[in-house]
């Protein structure tokens, strides 16, 4: 059967095959140690867990309106309020199936055929095809471990053109953890308004920032004009809910509309019983927040002890998210020639999982996620030291 070509000229996701590689090992019995998966190891917050379980017992497991139930709907929009000082109404909300689904609706009812959509590089894995399914093009800015793989007006001016029409920012970022500064997200903003190119921020990691400023939105900047800007954020980071799958996106009731359309018309409403339970996620406090920031900032520091000590390695230091992206270049040899050779050696020879950056726009790079326990980090640092000679 012949597939359609969009969908044969897509790749497989980096970071879940690797996932699925490693899995497949371990159950063979081969001792592994995975820093590949994004994901909180922390389990979800109890009473989370317990509004799933009222929900089932109360029978809440038939359709919803397809952008979400209202409450939830004005549960994601008051997340912006009490955070961000934000205003926002239901109606600017939609609730889909977690945060790659959002923006995957988001590129399709945005973009058209030959549109140019800017992504500062290294970026996660799904952006770029995301995009050219939607028909676009995806305009890679190079960034440099020197900047903290951060992108300047200069890059951006540089590779305007007549077609550009988006501009993708995710900070804290996958899979650099680097943060832009207040300062550095309003220069952007405003560039992007000067310019009329519509900024999409990815902001599903904006709980876990550790630089001084800590967490910061362009939702402002979306309050006073909401057709320039889209937010896109959900509750598989900030509270250990990956598999629930509940994302949300912040943007024009208009535009809103548009992807509740395309909603309807492909997945319907997402889990009842998720959106009950991530309207306890918005609802019920964020006690826990404190203690998952400060354990992966704990982490962070870790790795990058260890990491740093490492001979012939550039690592910038990542101020959010739970992802390391060092610079191991000056380590490939022979057969270990690009990231994908020496992340493929590390799983079958070392028993690490790691990404490599290949995977996110940067060859040079791996990345590393310590989203695990210190002492299972600290074993597997050790063990891609030493299979490498460090």
């Amino acid at each position: 059967m012949d597939i359609a070509e969009r969908v044969a000229r897509l790749k497989p996701s980096a970071t879940l095959s690797i996932n699925a590689r490693a899995l497949e090992l371990s159950a063979r019995g081969k001792d592994i140690l995975s820093l590949s998966v994004g994901e909180p190891d922390f389990p979800t917050p109890e009473h989370i867990c317990a509004a799933a379980k009222e929900a089932i017992d109360a029978g809440f497991t038939r359709y919803t309106p397809v952008p979400g139930l209202p409450e939830l709907r004005a549960a994601a929009a008051g997340y912006f309020r009490h955070f961000y000082s934000v205003h926002a109404a239901a109606e600017n909300i939609i609730i889909s199936n977690g945060g790659k689904h959002s923006l995957y609706l988001l590129f399709q009812t945005l973009l058209n055929p030959g549109d140019h959509v800017l992504l500062p590089s290294p970026c996660w894995v799904s952006y770029p095809p995301m995009v050219e399914l939607a028909g676009a093009k995806p305009v890679m800015i190079p960034t440099l471990p020197e900047n903290c793989f951060k992108i300047s007006l200069l890059d951006l001016q540089h590779s305007l053109t007549p077609k550009t029409r988006m501009l993708i920012l995710n900070s804290p970022s996958n899979p650099t953890g680097s943060c832009y500064t207040r300062a550095e997200l309003d220069a952007v903003a405003a560039w992007g308004l000067a310019n009329s190119v519509i900024i999409v921020s990815d902001e599903i990691y904006d709980r876990l920032a550790y630089s001084p400023e800590g967490p910061q939105s362009l939702s402002p900047w979306w309050e006073k004009h909401p057709e320039n800007f889209v937010i896109v954020n959900g509750v598989a980071k900030t509270f250990a809910m990956t598999g629930w799958r509940i994302g949300y996106t912040l943007a024009d009731a208009g535009l809103i509309a548009a992807m509740s359309r395309l909603q309807g018309q492909s997945t319907s409403n997402a889990s009842s019983v998720s959106q009950k339970a991530a309207l306890a996620a918005l609802t019920q406090g964020y006690s826990h927040l404190g203690i998952m920031c400060r354990a992966f900032r704990e982490r962070r520091d870790l790795a990058l002890d260890i990491i740093s000590s490492w001979p012939d390695v550039l690592c910038p230091q990542p101020e959010g998210a739970f992802y390391i992206f060092p610079d191991m270049h000056r380590h490939y040899r022979g057969a270990l020639a690009d990231s994908t050779s020496l992340c493929a050696a590390l799983l079958d020879e070392a028993g690490v999982a790691v990404v490599p950056g290949a995977a996110f726009g940067d060859d040079h790079c791996l990345r590393i996620s310590y989203a695990v326990a210190p002492a299972v980090l600290e074993q597997a640092l050790a063990r891609i030291a030493r299979f490498l000679r460090l």
